[in-house]
């Protein structure tokens, strides 16, 4: 263990210590397993600490927050090795902001959201995206057309449908429902009748995934702990279509897609509900356009 008292000069072997490059690279994984202290500046701080680099000869390294105050240093104003780490506190506005979200019968505007944060609009779209890799809107995107695949299969009809989700007219909702079933509503709530989707089961750090891809576009992308449970969801959700499984080319592509997403590593701290819905988001953007013509299986010429 290595400490100090104020005045002491700290061990000359810091900086070949593995923990200092993690103070130099200001890794926020870091934050919690130790401390440091600058004897120039009589402070202590987190490892994620965002001040000018110290000097390692005047730095001391502590396994505990204790050892840390043991020094009489005062505790840094930028990092507060004390309290939560910014990521944490971060984390907890984000996810209100996506509760939020969730519980809106139509999607809040980002002044709206900003204003319950108590921030700025911008500095709040700013905080968002880097924590989740999707926009406010995107977000609420996404829970829209949760919201829909839900009600296309509860409601009486697909008009009742459209208004349950949130949207004030059949217009707006027509204009972006290919992109968010991948067919046609009827089709859909007809469980796939007459659809040929591919779909492809893959590993993230969130478990399991799988991506299911109708020729217009993505159909559904399910989360989950059992590979095979999310195969029988997909079949459940699509009685009526023919289902192909065992494309490598498709799989290939699917699971491409989604190690880079994945190796983005956003959101660790926020719930897993949250981090789920802004990961299938990501990944439903990155298969579309170009990318998602590429997924779409070719037909033959005559």
């Amino acid at each position: 263990m290595m400490t100090s008292s104020r005045g002491k000069h700290p061990s000359p072997t810091i900086a070949a210590d593995p923990r200092w490059a993690r103070i130099v690279a200001r890794d926020r994984t870091a934050d919690g397993a130790f401390w440091y202290s600058v004897l120039t500046t009589g402070v202590y701080c987190r490892p994620s600490c965002p001040s000018r680099m110290a000097n390692p000869k005047n730095v001391n390294l502590h396994d505990t927050l204790a050892d840390a105050r043991a020094t009489g240093f005062r505790a840094c104003k930028r990092c507060n090795p004390d309290g939560p780490s910014a990521d944490t506190q971060n984390a907890a506005v984000i996810a209100k902001a996506c509760r939020l979200i969730a519980h809106s019968e139509t999607p809040p505007s980002l002044m709206q959201l900003a204003n319950a944060m108590a921030m700025s609009a911008s500095h709040f779209h700013r905080l968002f995206k880097a924590s989740t890799g999707l926009t406010p809107r995107a977000y609420a995107a996404a829970h829209r057309a949760a919201r829909v695949r839900e009600q296309l299969i509860r409601s009486e009809t697909v008009t009742e449908a459209i208004y349950q989700s949130g949207f004030n007219s059949n217009g707006r909702f027509y204009e972006t429902s290919t992109d968010m079933l991948g067919m046609t509503p009827t089709r859909y709530r007809a469980g796939g009748a007459s659809e040929e989707i591919r779909f492809a089961v893959s590993q993230c750090s969130l478990g399991a995934i799988l991506v299911a891809s109708s020729k217009k576009g993505v159909a559904s992308i399910l989360i989950g702990d059992n590979p095979e449970a999310l195969v029988r969801e997909v079949r459940d959700r699509f009685p009526k279509a023919r289902l192909i499984g065992g494309d490598k080319n498709y799989e290939a592509s699917v699971a491409r897609v989604v190690s880079l997403i994945d190796a983005a590593g956003r959101g660790f701290d926020l719930p897993l509900d949250v981090r789920g819905t802004a990961f299938q988001q990501r990944v439903w953007q990155a298969l579309r356009g170009t990318t998602e013509r590429a997924l779409t299986p070719q037909t033959s010429a005559a």
